[in-house]
């Protein structure tokens, strides 16, 4: 067996986290980052309110919004109707019913509701889009929906309906939440019609919307940049535990370490390339394993030249993934401090305001940014399966026992079934990351002729990082297995600092495989660790975490 790593090393995936002290955000329209996202959607104490300064520039967008409508402007969501019937005029004295009716209308969404972080962080967006004053709504608003985030009540949001047109039906079944009907909410655990949920919470039941609140509400990307938050999250945690995986398999497999020379990555002037190979050599560093000595170990007696090309080039492809993701930081953000629904009312130069209709709830680009990245991880994804198959291999391994199976092999059949599992997975996440991006389809009479189908897109890129995780949980569980295969051959050297923390962080979950066993518990529980994010955190103590 590998020696234990220094104490100071484990206290990195062992320690508990202290709670975080509650979180205080203001919202302004402008300064939403991405870290007050993120502990909105991890469900991190957070307290949120609305800037004065916005609250007031609110309040003047919306009484100029009413001045022009009594002027005789004609518009869309105010005075005139929705969809294919956008000429319909509406009076005056319907406008108050025309909102409670295009929440009640919209709210046709079926399937699994959305995470509750996601949920309440589409709240939080949509409310920071509202406080740019370019909406027309009142402050009120703003700070209803604020309200129900802060006391714990969520919405229960279906997740098929939008075609990334707005988060229309999604986003309406929020808004008969906000506004108190009998769409259901949740709250300390229990899920119940909005009205009485409300009430037990100790909020004002009734929310009735002015003119013009419904559409603000559901004419956006809220609830579609929400589930592209969770999913950065997701596939960073991912992309940091490959690291740590592939760091272990180079030790399993005795690799060369040429491959993660400074100079190389260099040359080929990627940023995030060149940050990859500098975490793995950090989880190396001090490895004994992968030296002419530790091949020697195991019959090596010439030189291996180089390795294969899913070692080789696993920097490289890794790194892709995480470019992306930092490019990803780059458009949520944007994306949440923006004017995303439609109509904008704007100040005129000659004094009071005007609408202007345009499409700026389009969600294209968060859309094909979500193909890309599902692209992307599921890459890497299967990069963790080729890896896993070499592992398998006495030959690919340099080495390991067939199958990663304890002596006697051959009455052991060791970890082939584990591996296939990760196999039967692949296919799967193959299928679902072709892009729905590109499949638009016309609509509503002709009216919404170009659709970006992007909550497709984003529910495909979740259930592939669900997939991934497992995926992931076989590689490890593997790599560990290999390492202790080999223990004996290999005493008195000793792994890298990050690979033997992270060996045993592992080995604390699912013990050694000797005689064989029933796996789908190892397995599910492997899947769990890589959820949970514990060694996450080893590869970030050692490496640092990802920028």
């Amino acid at each position: 067996m590998p020696p234990a790593p220094p104490a100071q090393v484990l206290s990195a995936g062992l320690a508990t986290p202290r709670p975080a002290p509650t979180h205080q955000v203001v919202l302004d329209g402008d300064s939403l980052s991405m870290e007050d996202m993120l502990r909105i959607v991890r469900g991190e104490p957070v307290t949120l309110r609305l800037d004065h300064g916005a609250a007031r520039r609110m309040q003047g967008a919306r009484d100029g919004a009413l001045q022009a409508l009594a002027a005789g402007e004609r518009v869309y969501g105010w005075n005139q109707a929705l969809g294919p019937l956008k000429d319909k005029p509406l009076e005056p004295d319907q406008q108050e019913e025309f909102q409670r009716r295009i929440l009640r209308s919209h709210a046709a969404g079926t399937g699994p509701a959305v995470s509750d972080g996601e949920a309440r962080l589409a709240l939080v967006l949509r409310a920071n889009a509202m406080a740019r004053a370019t909406m027309g709504v009142r402050p009120a608003l703003v700070e209803r929906m604020l309200s129900l985030v802060n006391a714990g009540v969520t919405p229960v949001i279906p997740q098929v309906g939008s075609l990334g047109t707005g988060d229309l039906q999604p986003m309406a079944a929020a808004g008969l939440v906000i506004t108190g009907e009998q769409a259901p909410a949740r709250y300390q655990g229990r899920t119940a019609p909005a009205y009485a949920t409300l009430k037990r919470a100790g909020l004002e039941p009734s929310f009735p919307l002015q003119a013009g609140e419904a559409l603000p509400l559901i004419s956006g990307s809220g609830l579609l940049t929400a589930r592209y938050v969770h999913a950065i999250d997701r596939a960073t945690s991912l992309e940091s535990q490959f690291e740590g995986a592939f760091a272990l398999f180079m030790e399993a497999t005795r690799a060369e370490q040429g491959s993660l020379d400074a100079r190389t990555h260099d040359e080929r002037r990627i940023p995030e390339q060149q940050a990859l190979a500098a975490r793995l050599r950090a989880l190396l560093a001090g490895s004994q394993w992968m030296t002419d000595e530790g091949r020697k170990r195991l019959g090596e007696d010439h030189p291996r030249v180089q390795d294969a090309v899913s070692v080789r080039a696993a920097p490289h492809i890794a790194a892709t993934l995480g470019q992306t993701l930092r490019e990803a930081r780059v458009i949520v953000e944007r994306e949440a401090n923006a004017s995303t629904s439609n109509p904008l009312v704007f100040p005129k130069t000659d004094g009071g305001y005007e609408f202007v209709m345009g499409g700026n709830w389009d969600g294209a680009q968060i859309g094909h940014a979500v193909d890309t990245l599902n692209a992307q991880a599921t890459d890497v994804a299967v990069l963790a399966h080729e890896l896993s198959a070499r592992l398998l291999s006495n030959k690919w391994s340099y080495g390991l026992p067939a199958n990663l199976a304890h002596p006697p092999v051959g009455l052991n059949s060791g970890m082939v079934q584990a591996q296939t599992t990760a196999a039967a997975l692949i296919p799967e996440m193959q299928t679902r990351a072709a892009p729905s991006g590109v499949l638009s389809r016309p609509e509503k009479d002709g009216q919404e002729d170009h659709n970006t189908m992007a909550m497709a897109s984003v529910r495909n890129l979740h259930d592939n990082l669900d997939r991934f995780e497992t995926v992931l949980a076989v590689l490890l569980m593997m790599d560990a297995q290999g390492i202790d295969l080999i223990g004996k051959e290999m005493r008195g050297l000793s792994l890298g600092t990050g690979t033997a923390a992270l060996h045993h962080r592992i080995r604390q979950t699912v013990a050694p495989l000797k005689d064989d066993r029933w796996m789908t518990p190892d397995v599910e529980k492997m899947t769990e660790l890589v959820r949970s994010r514990a060694l996450q955190t080893v590869v970030n103590h050692i490496a640092g975490p990802r920028t």
